[in-house]
């Protein structure tokens, strides 16, 4: 073994604590990197391999009613390979374990194509059971994770109020086409595009053939719920995997330039000897070059197997969300080689300083002990007051201002720690924001229903009847498309009846807003997308009914946080669509105790179709996200921790190794070993003070650039973070920070005065 190797190896056996820290910065880097772009990978793959082993459609389309006709006409658009038209109903549900009904949706099968395994596009995956048959029963296929949350069993029956009739379902089929009275029409439309066909020009020849008909306009696959849920995923992964790793990767960079450049200035004369002996500059720059890839490579390869924990534990949580035929962690060679790649640069960067000092160092100044540094007075002796305050203090200040780019890197890790923090428990709370504006402030109804066909205004004094209602409020939601410029959206708008109190409109600054009697009031994402402001006229196309199209002016703009909608006064709604004074929903508010005999009434309700009830969706909503942003949140304060403790730790020792003398001089003077300790990790604890307030500016700083990288033009989340959560990162870090202190202190205390006093000739 060549001399520099025993070297190498047993400087690191001497620097095993700081080498140890180190890697678990980089192995934190390493793993988000490698684990966010492996998740992003196996789940873009598990997505890609469902669409296409389903065979799902490029553009959909859905229709009040249509002909069945018009398949032709659909089939001859240019770019269109393949047209599949089903019906799709809305209806409540009556579940035996289930108080309240439960809105689901029926969609037709075609039952020649299913027995014959050529179902087409959006083909089903029969997991249990049989597929459904002609017949005098009404049969139905359900999605196996309804069928597990329902304990539904093939063979059950359950009611379901279909186009305002009482059904029994019997759970193993499906037919649907008289059940909805939708002989020879269709209300869903679904086509397989052509290679390189221009998906906007398909999807506007789509709207020109069903548009008398009632056509909600036709949609890309990216368009569509579960697509865009996906998309968002991936999206939030990338950000997530870049962002996270640099902060990390940075850090470990100036940890390792400040452990090599102390080792290369405590090792002058090792270097000096070594030079005289023949050794190179480039031999001895590479040497100390292998020191940081070592601990680089380290620390990346335990990065890889944490990186698996990360994705695996990821990919379990998005296997309760997405239904793909397979999602499989899996990483690609070209992930694990790059990311190898950046540790190693991040280590040959960090010691590029390190490495120039070896190079312009000569044999006869290496011998010779280093010069001392030109020091001068510190600000409060120039300012005059260096005798007022203790020389413990001064000593301090002095660290400080000789070395204030060491300082600075120490403040701005630990600011970074905490900001880490942040970025992860804040979630937590814009949840908690979201549910409070969503379930409280803007509805503050019970339940909301929604009618299979419009209904008179007069509906509110029936629904009054209902067992426990204390009150309930008609409202419509129309779908529209609204132009402005040249540009246009499809949304819709919302129409409430006046002092509407059950169903709101809040601005996310100025809290409930009250409709104007005329004009439209518009979501700040909807003004956004076509450039509409206050005052301007947009043209508004109705879709359903009677299809009007009218201008109306836009007198106020609110900034609501998910959703392009519009907002207006129903009467004013209704007189612009011209199709009567009708609603379509309704939120009642129910006495609780009541509750049990409200929904018997409701079950069978003929004209019913669905049903939101608002305490069983948070329910539902909390114990989801809670549990998938705590695993998200409590991975990155396990990260946060450790790159405070990576940070401290090696600021500590660094620090003990230049003060080592000094501190045993102070010894042999008479001060104790707190007293000594006070003066090594006071400085350490005035940068960990300093650096609390300025990572609670940066939680908050990283936290918006998060929530505008992964935002969407349907989303405008509002960055909230609660005090509690600045005070408990502030708290987590602080505690890691002092146990890291605890951890150098054991090293003062263990000082070899005489060792360390002794001076070289």
């Amino acid at each position: 073994m060549k001399a520099l190797h025993i070297k190498l190896w047993r400087d690191l056996r001497r620097l095993r604590a700081q080498a140890v820290t180190i890697g678990v910065v980089v192995a934190i880097g390493v793993a988000g990197f490698v684990g966010m772009f492996s998740v992003h990978a196996s789940l873009q793959s598990s997505r890609d391999s469902f669409y296409r082993d389903n065979h799902l459609a490029d553009v959909f389309a859905s229709v009040k009613r249509a002909p069945l006709h018009l398949r032709e006409r659909l089939e001859a658009i240019e770019g269109v390979a393949e047209v599949r038209l089903s019906v799709s109903l809305d209806a409540q549900i009556a579940l035996p374990d289930a108080d309240a009904p439960v809105t689901g949706r029926f969609t037709g099968l075609h039952l020649d194509q299913v027995h014959a395994q050529r179902q087409g596009l959006n083909a089903l995956t029969l997991r249990s059971g049989r597929w459904p048959e002609r017949g005098a029963v009404l049969e139905a296929v359900v999605s196996d994770r309804f069928a597990t949350a329902r304990n539904l069993q093939p063979g059950q029956r359950v009611r379901a109020i279909l186009n305002g009739r009482l059904e029994q379902v019997h759970i193993d089929h499906e037919r649907l086409l008289h059940a909805a009275d939708l002989q020879g029409a269709f209300n869903q439309a679904a086509m397989r595009l052509h290679p390189g066909a221009s998906e906007p020009a398909v999807k506007e020849r789509v709207d020109r053939v069903l548009e008398p008909y009632g056509a909600l306009g036709a949609v890309g696959r990216d368009q569509q719920l579960s697509a865009r849920i996906v998309s968002d995923e991936l999206a939030q992964l990338k950000v997530m995997g870049t962002v996270l790793p640099a902060i990390f990767l940075a850090v470990a960079m100036f940890i390792l330039n400040v452990v090599v450049s102390r080792q290369v200035a405590t090792q002058r004369s090792q270097i000096a000897a070594l030079k005289a002996l023949g050794y190179g500059d480039a031999a001895i720059a590479w040497h100390y070059t292998q020191l940081a890839l070592l601990i680089a490579l380290g620390g990346a390869l335990a990065g890889l197997a944490l990186s698996v924990w990360i994705g695996q534990l990821m990919l379990g949580l998005y296997d309760e969300v997405f239904r793909f035929n397979r999602l499989a962690y899996v990483t690609t060679p070209w992930l694990v080689a790059a990311a190898l790649g950046i540790a190693a640069t991040a280590a040959a960067l960090g010691t590029w300083t390190a490495i120039r000092a070896v190079v312009r160092l000569r044999p006869a100044q290496a011998m010779q002990p280093p010069t001392p540094p030109r020091y001068r007075r510190t600000l409060l002796e120039r300012l005059g007051l260096g005798q007022r305050v203790r020389t413990g203090t001064l000593m301090g200040v002095r660290n400080f201002e000789r070395r204030p780019l060491r300082a600075a890197f120490t403040v701005t890790g630990i600011a970074l720690a905490v900001a880490l923090q942040i970025s992860g428990a804040f979630w937590l709370d814009a949840i908690a924001h979201i549910v409070d504006t969503q379930f409280r402030r803007v509805q503050q109804g019970d339940v909301l229903i929604s009618f299979d066909r419009p209904v008179p205004l007069s509906v509110t004094t029936d629904l009054q009847r209902l067992p426990g209602v204390l009150n309930a409020e008609a409202y419509r939601t129309e779908p529209v498309r609204v132009r402005l410029h040249g540009r246009s959206e499809d949304a819709a708008i919302l129409g409430l009846v006046e002092g509407s109190q059950l169903l709101r409109v809040v601005d996310e600054s100025r809290g409930p807003v009250a409709l104007p009697a005329d004009g439209l009031v518009m979501s700040a994402l909807l003004a956004r997308s076509i450039g509409a402001r206050t005052g301007d006229r947009v043209e508004v196309e109705f879709r359903l009914w009677r299809q009007t199209v009218t201008t109306v002016a836009v007198v106020d703009t609110v900034h609501t946080m998910m959703g392009k909608q519009a907002f207006m006064r129903l009467d004013a709604l209704n007189r612009l669509a011209r199709d009567g004074e009708g609603a379509m929903e309704a939120a009642l508010q129910v006495d609780p105790l009541a509750m049990p005999a409200f929904w018997a009434a409701v079950k069978t309700a003929p004209l019913v179709n669905a049903v939101f009830d608002k305490a069983g969706t948070m329910a539902s909503f909390n114990e989801t996200t809670s549990r998938n942003m705590g695993v998200f949140s409590g991975i990155l304060t396990l990260f946060a921790v450790a790159m405070a403790v990576g940070i401290v730790y090696n600021a500590a020792r660094i620090t003990l190794s230049e003060r080592a003398w000094e501190l045993a001089s102070l010894r042999v003077l008479g001060m104790t070993r707190a007293e000594v300790s006070v003066l090594l990790l006071g400085q350490l604890a005035v940068e960990l003070l300093v650096a609390l307030p300025l990572g609670c500016v940066a939680g908050w700083a990283l936290a918006t650039l998060m929530m505008r990288l992964m935002s969407s033009d349907s989303i405008d989340f509002p960055v909230i973070i609660e005090p509690s959560t600045y005070a408990l990162a502030a708290l987590i870090v602080l505690a890691a920070g002092v146990v890291s202190a605890l951890l150098v202190r054991r090293q003062i205390d263990r000082l070899d005065l005489v060792a360390v006093l002794k001076v070289r000739e």
